[in-house]
């Protein structure tokens, strides 16, 4: 297992309030690493890394369409985009080289898969990823 998996699984689904986690390289616009059972399609790669590269107000308006579900715009900036869906939610933070990409479902915190994705996005900022 990669150093990065590693980092996923330990920082955020350690937290059992992330369902599913994810990094994807900016760069090349594909998947990294995933947590076991996270099938992110390239089409959904392709959604997410849009969401940073349009207007964060048009992200905020329009909301996210990811794996087959529309999900509401929560917070949309350029470093950060919260989106919801009833019960369930995406947090996806970017860093210099990544999208860290985190899943909730019904049963957990949105707030504790919230700052887990976001210390684990710093984390990787601070160390030039």
């Amino acid at each position: 297992m990669s150093h990065l998996q590693n980092l996923l699984l330990d920082s955020l689904l350690g937290t059992k309030h992330v369902d599913s986690a994810a990094l994807i390289k900016l760069q090349e616009r594909s998947l990294c690493v995933a947590s076991p059972g996270f099938g992110i399609m390239p089409s959904d790669v392709r959604i997410l890394v849009n969401g940073f590269a349009k207007n964060p107000l048009q992200a905020r308006r329009e909301g996210l369409y990811f794996m087959e579900k529309d999900y509401k715009s929560v917070r949309a900036d350029d470093y950060s985009l919260y989106a919801k869906n009833e019960n369930t939610g995406v947090i996806i933070v970017k860093t210099n080289l990544y999208l860290v990409v985190a899943t909730y479902t019904e049963g957990m915190y949105p707030s504790v898969c919230v700052e887990a994705t976001e210390k684990l996005g710093e984390y990787l900022r601070r160390k030039g990823n």
